[in-house]
């Protein structure tokens, strides 16, 4: 997946300024794809050039002028065939791995602080990806808004980032539980 095709689709339900996609990035999209607002902008710039989306310049009296965005047909074409394309299966590059890989041979006290930091990075993100679903979904509870809901991709993502986020976690305390057991094992021969 490209910046080129998450930003579009942050703008497919209207025409907004380059602060609600970024806006929107971050609450929506953020459980699977992370881009600072300065990476956004310079995208829409890009996307602008390219036809995929159109800006326009709206005037406001009491603070600074704003650009709204919208994807053009173009836009829409291209999401359209990245959507049929054959999706890459994905992995993991994650450095805390590197560390965990070699805890035993050279330390495991500052690679158990940061795996339980990462679990309660995990905690946070869980709690803030509850809200969101909550409030996606209304009143109703989630099989109904799965089955009956007008617009459910932003709920379906922000699940499999609920999904990531808990494993993560979960895996984050047992490889800490591990590390400390071992170490205190290890140390009593």
């Amino acid at each position: 997946m490209a910046l080129r095709h998450a930003v579009p689709a942050t703008l497919l339900d209207g025409e907004y300024s380059g602060y609600q996609p970024a806006k929107t990035f971050d609450v929506v999209v953020a459980n699977f794809w992370h881009a600072p607002p300065q990476q956004l902008y310079a995208e829409l710039t890009e996307l602008e050039k390219e036809g995929l989306v159109a800006g326009r310049q709206v005037v406001q009296e009491t603070r600074p002028d704003k650009r709204l965005f919208h994807v053009t047909d173009s836009g829409r074409a291209e999401l359209k065939e990245f959507t049929a394309a054959v999706s890459k299966p994905s992995f993991i590059r994650d450095d805390l791995l590197v560390k965990v890989q070699v805890a035993d041979r050279l330390g495991t006290a500052p690679v158990i602080e940061q795996l339980e930091e990462r679990a309660s990075a995990a905690e946070a993100k869980i709690e803030l990806l509850g809200k969101l679903l909550r409030q996606l979904r209304g009143d109703a509870d989630e099989e109904e808004f799965l089955r009956r809901g007008e617009r459910i991709g932003s709920y379906l993502t922000c699940l499999r980032g609920l999904a990531f986020e808990q494993g993560h976690r979960d895996w984050c305390l047992r490889i800490a539980t591990v590390l400390r057991e071992r170490r205190t094992t290890h140390a009593e021969r």
